[in-house]
Order: structure tokens, then sequence, then C-alpha cells
């Protein structure tokens, strides 16, 4: 009884309420996001969900280690037994690896005929047959599309002459995803005849939520109210999720502007550390950091304005209104909106608010009621914006996959021990 409670607080039992009956056996369904915002942890749980069913799954990561992965199952096995106190959790661990096969590759290439010998190895050697197959970093680009269809059904025609549900896992990009989006995006839309059922991951203020964009045959999918733990892929809860604690330094992405100072700081010491980096910048803006540059659209770059009269009111203070100084507000927007949470090293003032374009930051973060950690290089300590104020505490860790890590450019060497403190505290006893 216990482990069906653990189960239906998975993301797809909600799923599968707002669809047609979920995905079903030899149909494809594809979880699309944008990089760094959940497509994994989707999977995982998915994968989770069908082996405490006593559902055999078969997990094919693309690009990725074995102990990555499997370091994701752990953490979020944890994180579910954790906050369903689970009693009997080791029978269930145990449950969960009788029924789950993970095969990693270091390329982005399954062709199907590596998939079916795959199958093929398992079902000769140990009975193994799974009922799900989780395709997780393929490669949706590479090639004609009429060869990637084929391939593509190819993967179908196997799922279904086992009689295996398959999910597959896809990025998508920045200038090819409105807003909000309703129907299948680039790099699927190709596929869009392939694909049963659509899934489209974002990032929404402190969680995450998932658009259906396709439910079979439907014209018109339901709204699925789904919103998630931007870590966990679950059901959200009141509580901070633990899983971070639990995932290598890889799993990780630092969100910042990569201007000189903190925000150098904080992706020399994200790279030093193994975490990936993602640098927001604009055309004709010079940045010290070029790890993982995003060079946002105009286009991109209005979805982070915000009228200067509320900046104002917020900030108590002007900035300057040249074009590039407005830009670069608009850029801070997008290190924001989608972290889980948002680290600066800066000064708060008298007024609460933190000195110079940093604020605006730290203000997005309060906005979006993101955990905000500010460390004060005049008081030499960590606080955090908590019921209205801030809060002197303990120096904190990083506890989310996507983090923002942003602040002045004048860093004294006080501010960079901290930031270097912070990965350590984080990240060194993993």
């Amino acid at each position: 009884m216990l482990r069906k409670e653990v189960n239906e607080k998975s993301p797809l039992r909600i799923l599968e309420s707002s669809t047609r009956g979920g995905l079903g056996p030899g149909k494809l369904g594809v979880v699309m996001a944008r990089a760094g915002v959940g497509k994994t942890a989707f999977l995982v749980q998915i994968g989770l969900d069908d082996a405490m069913r006593e559902r055999p799954v078969l997990h094919v990561a693309l690009r990725q280690e074995l102990d990555h992965v499997r370091s994701w199952y752990d953490a979020l096995f944890d994180d579910l037994a954790e906050v369903t106190e689970l009693q009997n959790r080791e029978q269930v661990r145990a449950l969960v690896n009788k029924n789950r096969v993970i095969q990693a590759y270091p390329d982005s290439v399954l062709p199907h005929e590596r998939l079916d010998d795959i199958l093929s190895l398992y079902a000769d050697k140990i009975g193994f047959t799974p009922k799900a197959i989780l395709i997780d970093g393929f490669d949706w680009e590479s090639g004609k599309v009429v060869a990637r269809a084929a391939e593509i059904g190819a993967f179908q025609i196997t799922a279904k002459r086992i009689g295996a549900e398959l999910w597959m896992s896809a990025v998508t990009h920045r200038v090819s995803v409105p807003a909000h989006p309703t129907a299948i995006i680039p790099p699927c839309e190709a596929y869009s005849d392939l694909i049963d059922l659509a899934i489209f991951i974002e990032s929404e203020g402190a969680h995450a939520t998932v658009r259906l964009l396709k439910d079979h045959d439907h014209p018109r999918p339901n709204d699925t109210h789904l919103h998630l733990d931007t870590d966990t892929m679950r059901l959200v809860a009141d509580e901070l999720s633990s899983v971070a604690k639990n995932l290598p330094p890889s799993s990780f992405t630092l969100l910042s502007g990569g201007a000189s100072g903190a925000e150098a700081a904080f992706g020399e010491t994200a790279e030093r550390h193994g975490a990936h980096e993602v640098t927001f910048s604009f055309a004709g803006n010079e940045t010290a950091r070029r790890r993982g540059l995003v060079e946002l659209s105009d286009e991109e770059l209005e979805r982070g304005g915000v009228h200067e009269t509320y900046i104002q009111a917020q900030l108590h203070r002007i900035f300057p209104k040249t074009p590039r100084f407005q830009r670069l507000l608009k850029s801070i927007w997008h290190q924001v909106a989608t972290a889980g949470e948002v680290f600066v090293v800066g000064e708060i003032q008298p007024d609460q608010t933190v000195k110079g374009g940093t604020g605006w930051g730290a203000e997005l973060a309060r906005h979006f009621r993101k955990p905000l950690h500010v460390f004060d290089q005049v008081k030499n300590g960590w606080f955090q914006w908590k019921d209205g104020d801030w809060k002197s505490v303990d120096p904190p860790r990083i506890q989310r996959t996507r983090f923002c890590g942003t602040g002045t450019r004048h860093l004294t060497e006080t501010g960079r021990k901290a930031i270097t403190e912070l990965f350590e505290r984080s990240f060194e006893s993993r």
C-alpha cells in the first residue's frame, strides 16, 4: 500500500489522468525542454514509477556516464522515500534495482540495431523484457529528417513488438520556442506524425510547469495544471527538496552574466568543480566568461523587459537609460527566471535593496519567490531574504541543480573566498 502511495506522487500518474489513457505500448512520448530544465529528471521519475510497480524499465542514456544516471535514480528515490516517509526503503530500493536496467553510451548515436541487440541480450541472459524504454540524449538534429524518422519509427516497431512504451527526451532551442507553446516545436516538429504524446517543461517562477502539446489524436490537449519541483520533477511540495545533495557536480548548472568580478568568480569556480555553466549575454556585450555563452536576441531580451517605473519603485533609484544598460537589465531576467535559487555577492543597503545593478537580480529573485542568499562584503556574512526581511544565516549550500550566481564587479578577497567556500561546502563531500 505504501509503495502505491509513493507512485501516486509521480507526475506521470497525474499526467495520465489528463491524457487519453496515458501513453500505451508501442507509442512514443517525447519530453521536451531547454537544456538543464528537467528532462532527465522527468524520465527518471517515469522509470522509478514503472519499476516500483514492477514494470521492467530499460533506460538508455546517451552522452552520459552510467554512474551519473545511477546517481539520478538514487537521489530521486531517496527524495521520494523522504517526503512519503517510506518505512521499507531498502526493500523498495531493491525492487527498483531489480526492475531497472541502465545502458549508457558516450555518444549520441543510437542505431535501432543497437537497441535491438540490447533487448535481445538482456532477454536471453537474464530474462529481462522491459515494459518501458527510456532514451535520454538522442540527437534529433544531425543527418537528414527522412533517415532520422526511419530510426525513430524503428524504435517504435521494436517497442510495439515487446509491448513496451517508448519515451524520449529532446532539447529545444531558445530561438524556436515561443512563450507557452501549444503545439510541437523544433527539433521535434518534423516528426509530429510519429509522436503520440508530447510534453514541454518550462521553468516558471520557483517551479516548473508541464504543457501537453500533443495527446494522441485529440485536437485540443487538456491543460495539465502540473507544477513540479525544478530538481526532482515530482509534484511540488512546500518543503525544499534535498535531492541536490545526492547528485554529482556535473548535474548542476550555473546561470550568470559572465561579467568581471563576482560573476566571473562564480564561473571559474563552477568550472573547477565540474558544474555546467550558462552565460547570458547579447550582441555587442563583452563578457569575462564565455563558457556556455548564450547570446540573447532582441526578441528574447524583451521577455525580460520591465517598466522602469516598477524598477524605480522597488529599488529606489534610477539606472542609466543607455541601450546597453537597459539590455543588461533585461538579460538579468534570464539569469534569474529559470534558476531554482539565487546567490548574490554585494552589499545590502539600509533600504533592504542590494547595491548596484546586482540589486535587480536580487529583486527579481524576491519577486519570483526564489530562495535568495546574499553575501554582504561589508558585513562579512551571509544573509537570506525570509519573511520580508534579511536574516543573518549560516553559510548556505547550493540546493538546486539550476542556480544563479551573480554580484558586484568590485569583488573583494572576502567575497571571492565566500564563493569558493560555497562550492566547497556544496560539492567536495560528494
